[in-house]
């Protein structure tokens, strides 16, 4: 599967409140932000339990108080749809 063009990524980035688009346009990244380590790691947790069930692997980054996530197949060299799916599903699973 081909990565879709930077036009197509963009659009679908109206989409999905609280991600960005990375400036090469072939990774969709967002961050969370949390006053403590626990649910940073929650987070992680959330984010390798939906890559699970998804096939779909995320690149994840955390620490003291922030959790960010990154999507991107690696395999199609940019953004594929499963990418954008991906991300609307943590989404909707984390702003509860």
């Amino acid at each position: 599967m081909p990565p879709m063009d930077a036009g197509t990524a963009e659009k679908a980035l109206a989409t999905l409140p609280g991600w960005t688009l990375a400036a090469h346009g072939r990774a969709l990244t967002r961050r969370w932000e949390f006053k403590g380590f626990a649910r940073a790691v929650q987070m992680v947790n959330l984010a390798a339990w939906l890559g699970g069930t998804q096939g779909h692997h995320p690149d994840v980054r955390f620490g003291w108080g922030y959790f960010e996530v990154t999507f991107i197949t690696h395999g199609a060299g940019g953004l594929t749809e499963n990418d954008l799916i991906c991300a609307a599903r943590l989404n909707a699973i984390s702003d509860h």
